[in-house]
């Protein structure tokens, strides 16, 4: 059974200058994990990603001086597995199976790529996403780091 050695817990407005801090608090929160320069980066990228998505998918029409909170939580585990949950109270999302297929958005055409579920699938081990319609949406990564 694997046990928790360390974990945190974020809740941060849904504004931009948010995605860059949410980066660094990762990076500082596994550096005495020791994980690989690759490891670290995937998990910024996913995280950093995930985020982005939050504040710009789930509070979308909302002024950014209103709108809610991004909520991260991180645990590292005695077995070098990294969990992070980050989720929002935000529109959610109709059709998540639609939603993670590469290229599609619910943004500005030609703004967005739709590449935000594929980047986080591909640099964490797992990923899963779950998301109820006025309620907001829930990103759970899982990124296994080596002994």
């Amino acid at each position: 059974m694997k046990t928790i050695v360390n974990e945190m817990k974020l809740r941060l407005p849904a504004i931009s200058v948010n995605e860059g801090v949410c980066r660094s608090c990762i990076s500082a929160f596994l550096a005495d994990a020791d994980p690989t320069v690759e490891e670290l980066g995937d998990l910024r990228l996913a995280v950093s990603e995930a985020v982005t998505n939050c504040i710009v998918h789930a509070y979308r029409g909302v002024p950014e001086g209103e709108r809610g909170y991004i909520y991260i939580s991180v645990r590292l585990y005695d077995t070098r597995e990294v969990s992070v949950e980050i989720s929002d109270n935000g529109c959610g999302i109709e059709n998540v199976e639609e939603a993670m297929q590469p290229m599609f958005t619910t943004g500005e055409a030609g703004v967005r790529c739709g590449m935000g579920f594929l980047v986080m699938e591909n640099f964490t081990d797992r990923l899963s996403v779950k998301s109820k319609v006025g309620r907001g949406t829930t990103v759970l990564m899982r990124k296994f780091l080596k002994p």
